[in-house]
């Protein structure tokens, strides 16, 4: 018996990179999978054989999350497949790096409509199964640049500022329900993103890391399987870094 067995899980842009490493940790725990990606259908299909090899069920959806009516009708077609879910991670994010004087109003408002409205809509959207089941964990995926801010990055660091206000206040608006709402922020994680970068980037990185080394995917999806877990049943409204002590 794992530690979610009999659980299901949304996780949104899981095909790749930390949203992949969560949904398979949580597998490996006994979670039933649904996950949303937006482009890579041979990624997505790959994944979720992977997965069912885990012995539990998973199912991919194309979908939006940016959109509010594609989350709707993402959610329903996510009960009819598993009539019921426990657990909403909120993970689909895009960067449009630039500093502010070369920054354009499209790059601005594609981070924001990405990874802060899209967790609005998710949100929104799952709101009434945790309320009728009195129930639910919700974890928002932010960043230490949504806590600390980022030369070139003033795009992403208020979308993932946006989210730790919005989910400290759905902890207040929903915790009564017995429905919690927390924020993992990662710091470096080496994912196939961060493998492009230069050796000396990296290298400048990993010099401001207490812990002298990147984090890696299994170092997020720990922190979400806790918090998924009936382990975490009293904590909400948290943000919790995982940075190897970046921001200490």
């Amino acid at each position: 018996m794992g530690l979610l067995s009999g659980k299901t899980v949304i996780i949104t842009g899981a095909s790749r990179g930390i949203g992949k490493g969560i949904a398979i940790t949580l597998a490996e725990n006994g979670a039933n999978i649904a996950f949303t990606y937006s482009q890579s259908v041979e990624s997505a299909n790959k994944l979720v054989n992977e997965i069912k090899d885990l012995g539990v069920i998973c199912k991919a959806y194309k979908s939006n999350a940016a959109s509010y009516d594609e989350s709707q009708v993402l959610i329903e077609s996510i009960l009819k497949d598993f009539e019921t879910f426990d657990v909403l991670i909120n993970n689909a994010g895009i960067t449009r790096d630039n500093l502010l004087m070369r920054m354009s109003e499209d790059d601005f408002d594609k981070v924001i409509e990405t990874n802060l409205k899209s967790v609005f809509n998710m949100v929104k959207a799952c709101q009434r199964v945790f309320l009728k089941k009195r129930s639910g964990s919700i974890i928002n995926i932010s960043s230490i640049v949504g806590v600390k801010g980022n030369a070139g990055q003033s795009n992403y660091a208020a979308s993932k500022a946006g989210i730790i206000g919005f989910s400290k206040s759905i902890a207040l608006e929903l915790g009564s329900r017995n429905i919690r709402s927390n924020v993992v922020a990662p710091g470096f994680i080496q994912t196939e993103m961060t493998d492009q970068l230069s050796e000396e980037i990296v290298n400048t990185w990993i010099e401001g890391i207490p812990l002298k080394r990147g984090g890696k995917t299994i170092d997020v999806a720990n922190l979400c399987l806790f918090l998924s877990s009936d382990l975490s049943s009293f904590i909400t409204g948290q943000v919790i870094n995982v940075d190897g002590g970046m921001l200490t």
